[in-house]
């Protein structure tokens, strides 16, 4: 991306539409920048993760939605801020005591990144903070949270390489709540076929030090950039494997997302 949410490998499908030769460029071009997640757009990801053989009985069924707005802002001629948010929405069921609908805590990030990049590595570094945004005890920690995050990626060609990391710790919360002391990494991998059609392979590995447990989901997929009318959207559709899990975790999983893009002009 818990939001930081904020995924082995399965092949995966996805619908091109057919595409215009000046269509297809500017489609590669913002396919290229959606794989960069400090690139200069606006871009408003809606993501939803249907998860499967979870809970106690392990039949569980959960979907978290994912709200994931990105927008930077030129803060002088050298530097950008990429401020990225996520806010989840949650459903479980066949998950016992934990069944139910509702808002999850926001994490929310704020990337400095330089915009005269040299050797062709883009880099990104600033806090990242948990806020308690949880309709209910369930969905959320309770907590507030901070701590530091970094990213960095190279693009070579077709391909983009990268990781991105965060480490968030509690600070302020109610007693009765369990601290938060937790570790996100994801490296990330994309391959750009043309005509705006990507193929993407990362982790979003998580480290609980409280309940010292990892959970390293590791998603595949597919996405293509494509306009409706004026506006530019990408879609994508992949599948996930728990690799690691706790016990009453889900197994495996889909993903799909639409992502509504707004290019610099």
């Amino acid at each position: 991306m818990s939001p930081r949410v904020l995924a082995g490998a399965t092949i995966l499908a996805a619908i091109a539409l057919p595409q215009a030769p000046a269509l297809a460029q500017d489609a590669d071009e913002l396919s290229k920048k959606l794989a960069n997640p400090v690139a200069s757009m606006i871009s408003i990801p809606i993501q939803t993760n249907f998860d499967f053989r979870g809970g106690p009985g392990r039949n569980g069924l959960s979907s978290t939605t994912n709200i994931q707005p990105v927008i930077p802002v030129s803060l002088n001629q050298d530097w950008n801020l990429i401020v990225r948010t996520i806010l989840p929405v949650i459903h479980r069921d066949r998950y016992g005591t934990a069944d139910g609908t509702g808002l999850g805590d926001i994490t929310q990030s704020f990337f400095f990144t330089p915009k005269n990049r040299s050797g062709g590595i883009t880099w990104g570094i600033g806090p990242a903070f948990l806020w308690p945004t949880a309709t209910d005890d369930r969905f959320g920690s309770g907590k507030w949270g901070a701590g530091p995050t970094a990213l960095v990626l190279t693009q070579q060609g077709a391909w983009t390489v990268g990781g991105l990391a965060n480490h968030i710790w509690s600070y302020a919360g109610p007693n009765g709540r369990q601290d938060v002391s937790a570790t996100f990494l994801q490296p990330f991998l994309s391959y750009q076929f043309g005509k705006g059609l990507s193929a993407s392979l990362n982790a979003e590995a998580s480290y609980d030090w409280i309940a010292r447990q990892w959970t390293v989901p590791i998603n595949v997929g597919l996405a293509q950039v494509f306009k409706v009318g004026e506006q530019a959207m990408s879609a994508s559709v992949g599948l996930k494997y728990y690799a690691v899990r706790a016990s009453e975790a889900p197994r495996w999983g889909v993903r799909a997302t639409l992502t509504f893009l707004l290019p610099e002009r």
